[in-house]
Formats: C-alpha cells, structure tokens, sequence
C-alpha cells in the first residue's frame, strides 16, 4: 500500500518503513511523532482511490529522524567573458529525515 501525500507544498509517494527527506519543517524536534494528512491518492493493493482534492480520514504517520539536514553542495558560477568578472556562490539545502511508522488511508 502507497499513498502520495504532499508536504511543505511537495508530493511524495509514502509507503511504511520508507524514509523520506522532506523540506526543513521548522519546529520539528528528533524523536517527535507527526502526521500529514493532505493524502491526495491511495493505492490499495491495485484499488486507487483519487481525492478530490485530498482524501477524508486519510493520514501519513512519520517519525523525525534528523531534523537537520544539509543537502548537497550546489555551486553558481557567473562569468561574463572579456570584463574579469567571475562570482563563485555556493548553497546547501536544508531537510528534515522522516521515518514512516504508518500509512491510515
């Protein structure tokens, strides 16, 4: 059983014992239970239910792993040729691991 569940404006396909890296939730704390209950479609065993826009008394249980995590280091260079302008900028984006306890659709 799945369900697609968006969170922080982002869907994710959520199935139970998955781990997933969502957008920072900012007042997460390690350990602390947290449900997300905008569940937009279920798939039970090969019966798909759609809502319309989200699916009543359907939730996502998960469990904050990590409430901080960095991402990848993405590098923006800006270069315009022949004038000596050169700008290096790096960014690292901020997650929180989440442990999926349970899928309530």
């Amino acid at each position: 059983m799945y369900v697609i569940v968006e969170i922080n404006g982002q869907q994710f396909k959520a199935e139970a014992g998955k781990k997933l890296f969502v957008h920072h939730i900012q007042n997460a704390e390690s350990g602390a239970v947290v449900e997300f209950e905008k569940v937009l479609l279920a798939d039970n065993d090969g019966t798909v239910t759609v809502g319309a826009p989200i699916i009543e008394s359907a939730k996502v249980v998960c469990e904050v792993v990590s409430p901080l995590v960095k991402g990848d280091k993405v590098l923006i260079f800006h270069k315009k040729r022949r004038k000596g302008y050169r700008k290096l900028n790096g960014h690292r984006q901020q997650f929180t691991e989440l442990m999926i306890k349970e899928v309530v659709a």
